[in-house]
């Protein structure tokens, strides 16, 4: 069940990375006309309107980026059966078809149905879609049906299942739309006090990487909160829409920064300009993409009372914001990026106060993190002692001799800037013939392995990765940072 919903939180990256686009389309667009959404300016109500196009479809998006994270292959016929899948349910579900499958006016159709465009059917579409594909993209047919076996069966396999999930939704989906509206209304009853749970709970589960799937209930539609969506609109209220993303913008633009500085004044003198290309690229990344993990991993496990630390802070940092009605969105993470794009929305209230929180959130966590490191004598990265600095530098040669005489045909044959990387972190997790499936989020490398107890942790992060966290007996993550794309291309490559 774990090592599911790890692979479902990976999914649903996919479709979460479309977001920035979005949110850079209607930025443009509201700084050239925040005050009428677009009816003063052509250019601005194209760039609203093309930006608003990915945020009306997400529940598509979702199912299609489900349905490839969760496939034995990202082949474009899981794709396809997704889209097929989604449009059947949506079709045979909307209001006017509801009305005449049941015999009743459209006045007395459910309200549920109202909404069935919903990220939650799109996750359910994508579930279905990839099962179907992992079960039956190599089924043959009969010699007369030859044409339609192998992928080419899995959409018309899936339309099927999608008319069947149909009839279920149709007496099951109100009951599961109320229960689904009755907790976002009760989360949004809370007010500040749920958005500062929702805080803290997002940091803790960073480790297990669910906190994409938390995110879910509060960004999107899937409990009727929508509160990134919403906050890009016309529907927001001023002041209370985005108090589920604000409180983050502190954290990521100025917290982590300054834990990132308190880990560097901590190192040995000595040993600071070894150590401070890891601080710099984390605080840097923070700052800019609101991309914390390169930072975040540095203190996690070896420091698990500064994360706990780190998550009331953020909770904090959401309960104050909330309180304070001070609001601003994002459509990826709450970097400056986002931060900068969110400005002249309309819907963004007193934006400017989160720096001064900002501010205050970098001295704070500045100082508690220096305290807690000196009190708890933590061995953050250049906190080491000599003994473990004289087996770390043993080690690297060694594994300098090894690697270098199992690459240096591929190397010469294959020169790229993050080839000597990818091929540390196969090896690290213990060879091509270990590895069952790879896949990556925003800043991880996720493994799935026949083993993980061959996983050379202190390899990898020699090699530039930021951390690496071992689930399960078959799992491991390798947080490598925002540039995690290309490496993934080039490990798959060397994969093939």
């Amino acid at each position: 069940m774990y090592s599911f919903l790890q692979r479902l939180g990976r999914s649903l990256m996919l479709p979460v990375a479309v977001l920035p686009a979005a949110a850079l389309l209607l930025g443009i667009g509201y700084w050239i006309d925040p005050d009428k959404w677009g009816a003063n300016n052509q250019l601005a109500a194209f760039l609203i309107k093309s930006g608003g196009a990915i945020l009306d479809n997400l529940a598509i998006l979702f199912a299609i980026g489900v349905a490839l994270g969760m496939s034995k292959s990202r082949d474009g016929a899981v794709a396809l059966a997704a889209v097929v899948g989604f449009l059947v349910v949506k079709t045979v579900l909307d209001p006017l078809s509801v009305s005449n499958i049941l015999h009743v006016s459209v006045k007395e159709v459910p309200p549920g149905f109202d909404k069935i465009n919903n990220v939650f059917v799109g996750i359910l579409i994508g579930l279905i879609s990839a099962w179907t594909f992992n079960k039956f993209h190599k089924t043959e047919l009969p010699a007369a049906f030859a044409f339609f076996s192998g992928r080419r069966l899995v959409p018309i396999l899936v339309s099927i299942f999608a008319m069947l999930l149909s009839i279920v939704l149709l007496f099951v989906w109100p009951t599961l739309f109320g229960l689904l509206l009755g907790f976002g209304k009760w989360m949004t009853s809370l007010g500040a006090v749920g958005a500062g749970l929702y805080g803290f709970f997002n940091r803790i589960l960073i480790p297990t990487g669910l906190h994409h799937a938390l995110n879910l209930v509060f960004w999107t539609d899937v409990a009727g909160i929508n509160d990134i969506p919403k906050f890009k609109s016309q529907e927001a209220v001023k002041g209370v829409t985005g108090m589920y993303q604000a409180g983050f913008f502190p954290v990521m633009m100025f917290g982590i920064p300054g834990a990132a500085l308190a880990m560097y004044h901590s190192a040995k003198t000595e040993r600071r300009k070894a150590v401070s290309g890891i601080f710099l690229a984390g605080a840097v990344a923070a700052f800019l993409t609101g991309v914390t993990e390169p930072v975040e991993f540095v203190f996690m496990f070896i420091a698990p009372a500064l994360f706990v630390v780190h998550a009331i802070l953020t909770g904090l940092s959401m309960f104050i914001a909330a309180s304070m009605h001070w609001t601003a969105g994002f459509g990826f993470s709450a970097g400056f990026i986002d931060y900068f794009l969110s400005l002249r929305n309309p819907n963004a209230n007193q934006p400017y106060m989160l720096l001064v929180l900002g501010v205050i959130y970098f001295i704070l966590y500045y100082v508690i993190f220096r305290a807690v490191i000196k009190w708890m004598d933590i061995k953050t990265p250049g906190r080491e002692s000599e003994e473990e600095i004289a087996r770390m530098a043993a080690e690297q040669n060694r594994n300098d001799l090894i690697e270098n005489n199992e690459t240096e045909v591929v190397t010469q044959t294959r020169p790229g800037k993050y080839d000597q990387l990818a091929q540390s972190v196969i090896a690290g997790v213990g060879g091509k013939e270990n590895i069952e499936t790879v896949t990556n989020c925003a800043t991880r490398l996720r493994f799935e392995l026949k083993s993980n107890a061959v996983v050379d942790e202190a390899m990898i992060k020699r090699a530039g990765a930021a951390g690496v966290m071992k689930v399960g007996r078959k799992n491991a993550q390798v947080i490598i940072g925002t540039h995690v794309q290309q490496v993934a291309d080039v490990v798959d490559e060397y994969l093939k």
